[in-house]
């Protein structure tokens, strides 16, 4: 059976070769560069949903802010809201903290948030290698402290079928219609499971600049296509890291970004 949420799509890709990378990841500050295999993200899922269900108590249909840049850890919690059926609203601007029952936030937006009315706050270091914050407020969790203490597998208890709410950005969507749209996005993009697909953002993009679907994110899980993210550097060395990943087309990127060349497609 074709899957037909976000969360089976995961796992239908996850399943296929686990030891395959799925997202490659530049940091914006350092230029440090992690990759994570389809296993390996997997495991950051399984925990992070676990920290979701049991450790804040959340349960399907409850709404998690994601005031977070486009970065590995923010693809997680995306992918772990759906495992556990809680709805991922994910922020729209580098300052907005949306009001949420459980709000995810960056360094910058740990105070904002624990102003708001949200009944737990997360903070997440965004470090590349998933270190924690260096100073982090008694009131609010330490992702990456917490995290480490959960399974690297998790069952689902009560998840989001079909047709409930699976994100709301620009509306409310449900996990059917996320789904159809990244398969439809898929095929018009004509990807397969030989490319590799690209997201080039500025540093603190938020994750609307993955589409208002999520399709950058999503059409290529569609179809197992590992990720490559990068902020958005000049254009030499842009051409060198997307040659050395052997990228073969680019997804999401911001006006200003420096023009491709060679054979990289050119995704929109």
């Amino acid at each position: 059976m074709s899957p037909d949420t976000p969360a089976a799509l995961w796992r239908s890709a996850a399943a296929q070769d686990p030891s395959r990378p799925f997202v490659t990841a530049y940091d914006a500050d350092t230029g440090g560069r992690v990759e994570l295999s389809y296993a390996t993200f997997d495991n950051w899922v399984a925990k992070t949903s676990g920290l979701i269900a049991d450790g804040l108590g959340a349960v399907p249909g409850e709404r998690v802010a994601l005031a977070l840049p486009v970065h590995w850890q923010s693809l997680v919690w995306l992918l772990a809201c759906w495992s556990t059926g809680t709805v991922p609203v994910p922020a729209t601007g580098p300052g907005e903290v949306p009001e949420a029952d459980v709000a995810v936030v960056d360094a910058a937006r740990v105070e904002a948030a624990l102003d708001g009315p949200a009944r737990e706050v997360v903070a997440a270091s965004l470090h590349p290698l998933g270190a924690p914050l260096a100073d982090c407020p008694p009131a609010a969790l330490d992702y990456s402290d917490e995290v480490r203490a959960y399974p690297d597998a998790f069952s689902p208890r009560g998840a989001a079928g079909p047709g409930d709410p699976a994100l709301e950005l620009d509306g409310v969507r449900s996990g059917a219609e996320l789904v159809a749209a990244a398969q439809e996005t898929a095929k018009r993009w004509m990807l397969t499971s030989d490319d590799r697909v690209a997201i080039i953002t500025s540093a603190r993009d938020p994750l609307g600049a993955l589409g208002s679907g999520l399709s950058a994110l999503l059409a290529p899980l569609s179809r197992t296509v590992p990720l490559i993210l990068s902020p958005s550097i000049d254009s030499t060395n842009l051409q060198s890291r997307l040659g050395m990943e052997r990228a073969t087309a680019i997804a999401g990127a911001p006006p200003g970004t420096p023009a491709k060349t060679g054979d990289i497609r050119v995704l929109s």
